[in-house]
């Protein structure tokens, strides 16, 4: 089969991922092409890709967009490495560079949520669906659109005169995060739906937000009007099915439960675990010592190129320092995490236990002087400050606040146990690289968490029915787990076994793609 696959993020290009839909347009397509399938993966050029030297000019189009015709160019990018099964597009216009040459998405006031994205990527939309039946990609038999970034492809290809060819083709949706939907009005405003398509003759009923009527919701277009939708895994079907109650630390269907329960009644809606790659190469565990003093050069080198100190990275490089000059009278508990700083991941952490302190003070009293806890992540503002605060006071957690390429690598292979007590968890790509460097878990058993973590096995989950109860369970399995490491090292030695020869193959997804969604 030939499929093209559109996305906003793409991590085959160099700085093309911002987060997990970014390791997934890499890694599926090599997969799908492993197993004989023909796939051309497209995403905007946001100014930058269409730069780099290994990008061909092909072709230039016009596309009708806001009343007006637009002249979009379509590259095509030799990767290094790259399979002979996969061919990579970005398309170009000024507007896909409106946040800044390179950057993927932009950091829209609260007042207009999303409204410069989604204007953006509904031209992209549009831009798509003209190459496509303007035969630039050759024919296609399946079209694979990821998350609410390239829904509007749906709504043109079920609405729109010109794109009717589009039909033809089957289309599949995969819903990477449902707790962004890129909600816009449908008109009165510069980024809304009438605005990009003043005449385009939808169904309202279909398109627009359960909560706000007046308003398209580009997610639950994706769910309604493509013939397959996929979820990044099993558990996270079950639970979108059923509407969120986030005062229970409860997330759900988000809005869209009733879509959604439709989507899985006519049988369209299907659960597939993203999948991880597995290196032939061995772990690399690092001592204690000298993955600190990693650290420590990635943060140098971080203040060596801002002029202005981050009072983040001075904590931390002074809580190095420290934890290098204490005498060790054994080999110390290394805990670990990597992520995103966002309420999703750092909820329970925050949650105010009965004695009035946060889980997370909790966590590291009981850790005491048995460990360190590394915590490498950035994101929400007032979550770093949160964290900041906490890495200030205790002299057991070093917070290295940003984005790194070159260390997480090491706080995995080092580490001896993974916390990831997310509130929820489409998929989750950390879990399965801790998991892969014979790191076990420590997670909320939520979404893809459950289907990856078997707890006492290669993993130890935890549940709850509301916040506190999740957290208090959280800390009561963290002394388990503490005592099990110190009491029992033959019991710990087996599930970290397990966790090292656990395997979420790609190949094993792609053969469930053709199966369930393409055919």
């Amino acid at each position: 089969m030939k499929i093209l696959m559109a996305a906003a993020e793409n991590d085959a290009m160099p700085k093309g991922k911002v987060g997990g839909i970014g390791d997934v347009v890499r890694d599926i397509p090599i997969a799908l092409a492993n197993i004989g399938q023909q796939v051309d993966v497209v995403m905007p050029g946001y100014g930058y890709f269409s730069k780099l030297a290994e990008a061909t000019h092909i072709t230039s189009l016009q596309v009708m967009f806001a009343n007006q015709l637009q002249s979009i160019d379509i590259y095509k990018v030799s990767i290094e490495n790259a399979s002979s099964g996969v061919s990579q597009w970005v398309i170009e216009h000024p507007l896909f560079a409106v946040g800044g040459e390179g950057k993927i998405y932009c950091d829209d006031p609260d007042n207009r949520p999303f409204a410069s994205d989604a204007t953006k990527f509904a031209l992209f939309s549009a831009a798509v669906a003209k190459a496509i039946i303007c035969d630039v990609f050759g024919n296609i038999d399946v079209l694979h659109l990821h998350d609410w970034h390239t829904a509007m492809i749906s709504v043109l290809r079920a609405y729109e005169p010109e794109f009717q060819q589009l039909k033809a083709i089957k289309t599949v949706y995969t819903i990477h995060n449902l707790a962004l939907q890129g909600i816009r009005p449908i008109e009165g405003d510069e980024s809304s739906l009438k605005a990009w398509f003043p005449n385009l003759p939808f169904e309202l009923e279909q398109v627009n937000d359960p909560r706000y009527q007046h308003c398209i919701n580009p997610m639950r277009c994706g769910i309604n009007l493509a013939d397959k939708v996929h979820a990044v895994s099993p558990n996270y079907v079950k639970e979108i099915l059923k509407p969120s109650d986030p005062e229970q630390g409860y997330f759900g269907g988000e809005g869209l439960e009733n879509d959604l329960t439709n989507a899985s009644t006519l049988g369209k809606l299907h659960g597939i675990l993203n999948g991880c790659d597995y290196p032939e190469s061995e772990r690399k565990a690092l001592s204690y010592k000298t993955l600190l003093k990693r650290c420590e050069g990635e943060l140098m080198s971080w203040l060596s190129g801002n002029p202005l100190t981050d009072l983040a990275h001075l904590i931390a490089i002074t809580r190095i320092k420290q934890l290098l000059e204490k005498k060790l009278k054994k080999k110390p508990i290394i805990l670990t995490s990597v992520g995103r700083i966002t309420e999703q991941k750092i909820r329970l952490f925050q949650q105010v236990m009965p004695t009035g302190e946060t889980a997370l003070e909790q966590l590291l009293e009981t850790l005491g002087d048995d460990g360190v806890f590394i915590l490498l992540g950035s994101g929400d503002k007032k979550l770093e400050d949160y964290l900041t605060a906490i890495a200030s006071q205790n002299d057991n957690i070093i917070f290295i606040k940003g984005y790194s390429h070159s260390i997480p690598e090491d706080i995995y292979n080092s580490g001896d146990l993974f916390l990831m007590p997310s509130s929820f968890e489409p998929c989750g790509i950390s879990q399965m690289l801790s998991m892969r460097a014979g790191q076990p878990c420590l997670a909320h058993s939520v979404g893809g968490l459950s289907d990856t973590i078997k707890h006492q096995q290669n993993g130890f989950t935890f549940n709850g029915e509301n916040p506190l109860q999740q957290a208090q369970n959280m800390l009561v399995l963290f002394s388990e787990v503490l005592a099990l490491k110190k009491q029992k090292p033959k019991q710990w030695k087996l599930i970290a076994n397990n966790a090292l020869n656990t395997r979420f193959l790609w190949q094993d997804v792609a053969k469930d793609y053709i199966k369930y969604l393409y055919h």
